[in-house]
């Protein structure tokens, strides 16, 4: 990046040395200090002057300049219209041409003689305009054309490339818009000489090699195809072809010319776009193909009202100007904005569609007055209501698709970190699987892979189709990760990853890592205080019991104590133990069960199959076993059963726990859940399962827990 950084100042000081050149050389031209207007009636009004000699004729219709062998040049409201870009009819703008070129002439001289409708001649000397006499659109518009020639060479010079330096072209060309645009907005009366030849050949050449060069770009993107290159090679022909003949003289009706190969031009691009995005859905082609598809709208709507417009020359050059300075800001700030697509630039999205919702109302505007001859006033406000309504929709359609929507709520994504900060405990080694998985949910890409990559944070790519997250290590210093999640076209292929994503990501994956390193923290605290309970219930209640049983009155009382005694060491064993087996917790569990049921003269069935042992957790152990207690005792207690049966099911990693009694027990939506039914709710959840109660058949309750187990197998 040396030599590209040094190549890079040269040509900003090279922008910005000729940005002050062009003000500096226009401030140093001659005019006649005094503001002008149109009037309704197309003609051209005083509209204020600090010089002595014109301010008696403030509000009067200038008429003409008077020449140096005394003839006078007529002049309508035209004269204000310095652009012959705009002008429809090759006559009328060689005409206007020429005006423009005696005006300049004629200011070129000390003294102006000018002649207004009241008879009244006056001779004003010329002044220098100065950097002040230049006008805010002047500066305006040089800022805009400096910034987007800045972006062309960044653009070009940070990663040069055919599609970059065509990015570049098309800038540039723009740029000489917009120069051209602001020097011919300087608040004054004719142009110079130079400048009025060659607007219409100069700007015809920016927006044709504009437009080719758009058509070139599209067919570049992946994947390129003879056929595309094909059609843009036969794009830089015709426009070559246009602009020899326009140059010869040999081409009639240039307007028409410039404004149809712009459109044609653009629909190439967009059809090249299309084809390319259903060979491989590239959201930046997506994206482009967007904007592309309303600035062509625009385009053909500023077309349209220019035509309708021709006839109305009183308001023409009014409307014509803005709507045409509209236009170029809005194509300027497209220009800007496709760079930092995936840098979601809030200001430059919102300055590029205020851009061209002033286009849009400027040419409603001139329709509105032309067609149905409205008011100024109605055809104004109709005019501003309907683009407001675009404004909105456009915003909607077109800059939120950059961002999207995502499919994952807040709270589901804080379920499912939950989940996998639990799950790690016991699998770290599945920690790339699943985050894999949790950023596939998040932004539903149409690739997501494991790739060799050691990226510091997560990073946009690829012109903002892929994302690159590190694998994080949560699994502790034992378990070393390497590589990091490739995901590609987000949204199906529909949106494009921003620096935004990047940064919720390393958020996510943060959010994870302390999300473990909390689980691990409080397990280890449950850990210290399971055993600190487990060795006080052995030592004091253990002991306590053993006492009563040897002093027990009756052999009755002595079982009972001895099973309360086998029932404390089956607690302190498992509060002590870190893990437990599901096959010898099962027996556990229904020795337990089978010892109550017996006490409550009630039958138990038991049915135990699985696919595989695991190894539950002390959570999962403790969580399971206060679940089926809760259940058998509500089936003794409430329902006077006289049978349960319990039936444990595991496949693969999901466990199935139905308890069924034939008790009393009916409709279970009418149940007000207390402690004992919520607390098993709670319990479900913590597990990441879920419970259901329904009717048994013929009679009783039928209770089905499902929650999945991710532990580890024998």
């Amino acid at each position: 990046m040396g030599w590209r950084l040094r190549l890079l100042v040269v040509a900003a000081l090279l922008g910005c040395v000729g940005a002050f050149c062009l003000a500096n050389w226009l401030a140093e031209q001659p005019h006649v200090a005094a503001r002008w207007r149109a009037d309704s009636a197309g003609r051209i009004e005083l509209q204020g002057s600090d010089l002595a000699a014109l301010k008696p004729q403030q509000g009067q219709v200038l008429v003409g300049l008077v020449a140096s062998d005394g003839a006078v040049l007529a002049i309508d409201a035209r004269a204000l219209q310095r652009s012959t870009r705009w002008l429809i009819d090759d006559p009328t703008r060689e005409r206007h041409r020429q005006l423009l070129e005696q005006w300049a002439e004629a200011l070129s001289q000390p003294l102006v003689g000018l002649r207004f409708g009241n008879g009244t001649a006056v001779e004003v000397a010329t002044v220098r305009r100065g950097f002040g006499g230049l006008g805010a659109i002047f500066w305006l518009f040089s800022g805009i054309a400096l910034a987007l020639y800045l972006a062309a060479m960044v653009v070009v010079l940070a990663r040069p490339s055919a599609r970059n330096l065509l990015y570049a072209v098309m800038s540039l060309c723009q740029v000489g818009n917009l120069v051209l645009f602001a020097v011919e907005s300087t608040p004054d009366l004719g142009l110079l000489p130079a400048l009025a030849a060659w607007d219409m050949p100069g700007r015809m050449a920016f927006d044709l090699i504009t437009a080719a060069a758009a058509v070139q770009a599209a067919s570049l993107y992946p994947p390129s195809t003879a056929g595309g290159r094909r059609i843009a090679l036969a794009a830089w022909g015709a426009v070559a072809a246009t602009l020899a003949l326009a140059s010869l003289g040999s081409l009639s009706h240039l307007w028409w010319w410039t404004q149809a190969g712009v459109a044609v031009l653009c629909g190439l691009a967009i059809a090249l776009l299309s084809w390319a995005y259903r060979s491989e859905p590239h959201p930046l082609a997506h994206q482009i193909r967007r904007i592309g598809m309303v600035a062509l709208c625009i385009w053909l709507l500023l077309t349209v009202a220019v035509t309708v417009a021709d006839r109305l020359p009183g308001m023409q050059h009014q409307l014509v100007a803005v709507a045409s300075m509209a236009w170029y800001a809005f194509l300027a700030s497209l220009l800007l904005l496709i760079p930092i697509l995936t840098r979601s630039q809030q200001v430059m999205r919102e300055f590029a569609l205020l851009a061209a919702v002033s286009t849009v109302a400027t040419s409603l505007d001139l329709l509105f007055v032309a067609v149905f001859s409205l008011g100024q006033f109605a055809s104004l406000t109709l005019a501003l209501f309907m683009s407001l309504a675009v404004y909105s929709g456009a915003r909607q359609w077109l800059l939120s698709q950059v961002l999207g929507s995502r499919r994952l709520t807040t709270e589901r994504m804080f379920e499912q970190l939950y989940r996998i900060a639990r799950e790690v405990e016991t699998h770290p080694q599945r920690v790339p699987a699943l985050l894999l998985q949790l950023l596939h949910d998040l932004f539903e890409p149409m690739q997501a892979e494991l790739v060799d990559a050691t990226p510091a944070s997560a990073r946009v790519a690829d012109e903002g189709a892929t994302l690159l997250v590190p694998v994080p290590g949560l699994g502790g210093d034992d378990v070393a990760y390497s590589g990091a999640i490739r995901i590609r076209f987000a949204q199906r292929g529909l949106r494009l990853f921003t620096d935004d994503d990047a940064l919720l990501t390393d958020r996510i994956v943060e959010q994870l890592r302390r999300a473990v390193a909390f689980d691990q923290a409080v397990e280890q605290g449950r850990r210290e205080e399971r055993l600190r309970l487990a060795q006080d219930l052995h030592d004091d209640i253990g002991a306590r019991l053993l006492t009563l049983m040897y002093k027990a009155q009756s052999p009755e009382m002595e079982e009972y104590v001895r099973h309360t005694l086998k029932d404390l060491k089956t607690l302190t064993r498992g509060l002590a133990a870190p893990s437990h087996r599901l096959s010898h917790a099962a027996a556990e569990w229904k020795a337990d069960l089978t010892q109550r049921l017996t006490a409550a003269d009630v039958e138990l069935g038991w049915a135990f199959t699985f696919d595989r042992d695991v190894v539950l957790s002390v959570v999962q152990w403790s969580a399971l076993t206060r679940i089926l207690r809760e259940l058998v005792s509500n089936a003794i207690a409430h329902a006077s059963a006289r049978r349960v049966d319990v039936a444990f099911q595991l496949e693969g990693s999901r466990l199935d726990l139905t308890v069924t009694d034939n008790g009393k027990g009916r409709d279970p939506r009418a149940w007000s859940h207390g402690l004992g039914l919520g607390g098993v709710r709670k319990r479900v959840k913590q597990l990441g399962g879920e419970v259901e109660w329904r009717e048994a058949v013929p009679v009783g309750i039928d209770c089905r827990v499902q929650v999945a187990l991710h532990t580890a197998a024998d």
